[in-house]
């Protein structure tokens, strides 16, 4: 029995890739700033999560029959 191939060599779809990443969620950071002559003109702050969503949650505006 061989062992599997290193992560690196090993080819995924990106299908695939996003399935993996959405059925566990993805936390997206990052900080920009703007300076010109030591001065901070713009900052720009992202904080995201992505994640899919189960079907069987239930939805408060949606009426139950």
């Amino acid at each position: 029995m061989t062992a599997p191939a290193p992560l690196a060599h090993r080819e995924i779809a990106l299908v695939d890739l996003l399935d993996r990443l959405l059925a566990g969620g993805v936390v997206i950071t990052g900080h920009i700033t703007l300076r010109i002559a030591d001065i901070d003109l713009v900052r720009i702050d992202l904080n995201a999560l992505v994640s899919s969503v189960n079907e069987r949650i239930a939805v408060p505006w949606e009426e139950h029959t």
